[in-house]
């Protein structure tokens, strides 16, 4: 969709007539109104810029303090179209040009680039390095996102870098799980945040030695991440309702540095997650933005000079089949037996 920044609004395995892994917001895009805060028409991907809160947020204005009334998510990322540079019957590319200004008062000359391309069935089993079993019906979608310093000075750490950060909101079921395998290590849970709105129950979230296992009903607000240092490079769910698995893939940079979006002045401020995910649930005042889930993904930050380009890009999957099935497919690829998610 060109109207909201080259966003994937949905995919099926069915065609026009199959159920859509995005979350849409059909009465708000109806209602044909911008809100002024944030307007959540959903999306399977959309594209934005790190970090949303501390000292070089861009979600807030210099001197507020961090809390939902202040959040206000930029234009160019919220209401703004953007150009269509390229299209055909599997790729469309999108184009931006703006202009940013940070909690530290630091602005940014940017050129947002973004590539979306529906893989081949034949790419996507070499993609997530396994073989898909006979019987299972699956589709997969890649983008490509490039952000470019286009002013005339130098991003510093000093006074704030981007991150390219890119959301999933997917619909959410009584029983979807969120499993994302990390490193093992005795500090391995010391890279793990699970208190950006308030701390997550443990009846939501389950940690082992080298696995998250994430509740996502759309029944309660909360987010977890993990830092680069423990993190792989995939994040997953799973609707025992729908027997389907999603599949996030994406770049990870070790050594980089990962911009911190708590809302909050940050001791570390690029100490932050390459890999979150968000179950939506009530504010305090009752109002909800969905229900939906999220799984997202992030770029480490750049000094980039004048001229200068990063690019994060990520895959996202979806398999369907039968219980048993899909049950040795996710034991195969994720060295998980999902009658052990089941009471989640």
């Amino acid at each position: 969709s060109t109207q909201y920044q080259g966003r994937v609004m949905t995919s099926t395995l069915g065609g026009d007539s199959g159920t859509g892994f995005g979350w849409v917001n059909h009465k708000l895009i109806e209602a044909q109104q911008k809100l002024k805060q944030f307007n959540p028409v959903g999306g399977e991907e959309r594209f934005w810029l790190g970090p949303e809160g501390g000292q070089f947020a861009l979600y807030f204005s210099a001197g507020d303090s961090f809390n939902i009334k202040n959040w206000q998510v930029p234009p160019v990322l919220d209401t703004l179209p953007y150009s269509l540079v390229t299209a055909d019957r599997t790729t469309a590319s999108f184009y931006k040009e703006a202009s940013l200004v940070n909690y530290a008062g630091t602005r940014f000359e940017i050129a947002i680039s973004r590539k979306i391309r529906l893989l081949e069935n034949e790419a996507i089993g070499p993609a997530i390095r396994s073989v898909i079993p006979p019987g299972i019906r699956y589709m997969g979608f890649e983008t490509d996102n490039q952000i470019k310093n286009r002013g005339q000075v130098a991003w510093k750490k000093e006074t704030g870098l981007l991150s390219i950060w890119l959301l999933g909101m997917m619909n959410p079921s009584e029983k979807t799980v969120v499993i994302i395998p990390f490193k093992p290590g005795p500090d391995a849970h010391q890279h793990i945040s699970d208190n950006y709105f308030g701390k997550v129950p443990s009846e939501r979230l389950q940690v082992k030695d080298s696995l998250l296992f994430f509740k996502c009903d759309g029944r309660s607000r909360g987010k977890i991440g993990l830092s680069p240092r423990i993190a792989g490079s995939l994040a997953a769910s799973y609707d025992f309702q729908q027997n389907t698995l999603s599949l996030l893939l994406f770049d990870i940079d070790r050594e980089g540095l990962y911009v911190n979006s708590k809302w909050e002045i940050q001791q570390y401020p690029y100490r932050g997650d390459v890999v979150n995910s968000y179950n939506d649930g009530p504010l305090a005042d009752g109002s909800q933005m969905g229900p939906f889930y999220e799984i997202e993904s992030s770029s480490a930050a750049r000094e980039l000079k004048p001229g200068e380009s990063q690019v994060h890009k990520q895959i996202t999957c979806h398999f369907q089949g039968d219980y048993p099935t899909m049950r040795r497919f996710v034991a195969q690829l994720l060295s998980v037996d999902l009658e052990d998610l089941k009471n989640m």
